[in-house]
């Protein structure tokens, strides 16, 4: 007999999380890329249903049989994580989306049971790109065409939040829906299209499933209320957006700990600060009041002191301005 279908959404709930168990890893860890590392393996993805096939690209490493194997890998990189930053030197981009990306190929080059075939395959007709695959890659389920993503959405203040399209990216130039819509109709074809026959052929690869691996956070208006968007993960991350003139209002609600804005390239993992590193509530009001009226969005994070001095992320909080958002040609 088949499997139930309580039975089946454990087996797939476990194909998308295989190492729920090492959840709070990324917090334990010192060295900011290694806990990065560690987020981007672990954190669940943003969508459990996406309209398009989507599949961890550890689900057919050795790590999935012994996740602990991978727990002490983490772990043993954390203490001497030379070979990460060596390899994340040879970035010459700051983009997140590229980062998230290096991150990947780092852990697939390691993992047991798996051979990463290619990443950022160019696909060419004539002199013109068609497009490139961000990773290929062979394990004992066969051979895959992974495309990756790092995406941040603010939901909206009123209005269908099942509605993917409306959800916002920070800067008001990418939507969920938009982004599913082209992962789904194009992204995700470009290996399955003739001009890739040749460049797959090229790494001994006959067939090719493509599929899709989204990572993230959601972020929830504040006040107010959204629904997630459909087929939302239910263990996805979450944080609150809100505009500038509720700032003050909001910090009554909120338990004790200090503020403090988080660049960019900090914006994967639970951020921690060093014991004496974290700023002061003065600190975090200068700087608050010499911000832009019309800055672009600004990720604070709420820290918590442990127990052993150092300062962790609590909580997570998109402030906008006032104006927002503003919508391109809106």
């Amino acid at each position: 007999m088949g499997e139930r279908t309580g039975q089946r959404q454990t087996g797939y709930a476990r194909r998308m999380m295989p190492f729920a168990e090492l959840e709070h890893l990324p917090r334990q860890l010192r060295h900011p890329a290694v806990r990065d590392l560690a987020w981007a393996l672990l954190s669940p993805p943003l969508l459990a249903q996406a309209g398009c096939p989507q599949r961890h690209p550890l689900q057919g490493s050795a790590w999935v049989d012994d996740p602990q194997r991978l727990g002490h890998w983490l772990a043993t990189l954390d203490q001497a994580p030379a070979p990460l930053s060596s390899w994340l030197a040879r970035l010459n981009s700051r983009r997140l989306g590229l980062y998230y990306e290096s991150l990947w190929q780092f852990a697939l080059h390691q993992a047991p049971g798996v051979e990463l075939l290619a990443a950022n395959l160019a696909i060419r007709d004539g002199g013109r790109t068609l497009g490139e695959l961000d990773i290929l890659l062979r394990d004992r389920e066969g051979d895959h065409h992974l495309e990756l993503a790092i995406k941040l959405y603010l939901g909206p203040p009123a209005g269908n939040g099942q509605d993917p399209a409306q959800w916002l990216g920070p800067g008001c130039h990418d939507r969920l829906g938009t982004k599913l819509a082209h992962l789904a109709g194009h992204q995700l074809t470009i290996s399955g299209q003739p001009h890739s026959r040749v460049a797959l052929a090229g790494l001994g690869i006959a067939e090719v499933e493509a599929q899709l691996w989204l990572g993230g956070y959601l972020f929830y208006p504040w006040p107010g209320h959204a629904e997630a968007p459909a087929g939302a993960h239910p263990a996805h991350l979450r944080g609150h957006w809100l505009h500038r003139r509720d700032w003050v209002d909001y910090l009554e609600h909120c338990p004790p700990g200090r503020w403090q804005p988080l660049p960019r390239h900090g914006w994967l993992a639970p951020a921690r600060v060093q014991a004496g590193g974290s700023w002061t509530v003065e600190q975090f009001d200068s700087w608050l009041q010499a911000l832009d009226e019309v800055a672009p969005a600004q990720l604070l994070v709420r820290l918590e002191e442990d127990e052993d001095g150092a300062w962790q992320e609590a909580e997570r909080v998109f402030l906008v301005a006032d104006s927002w958002p503003q919508l391109p040609g809106g």
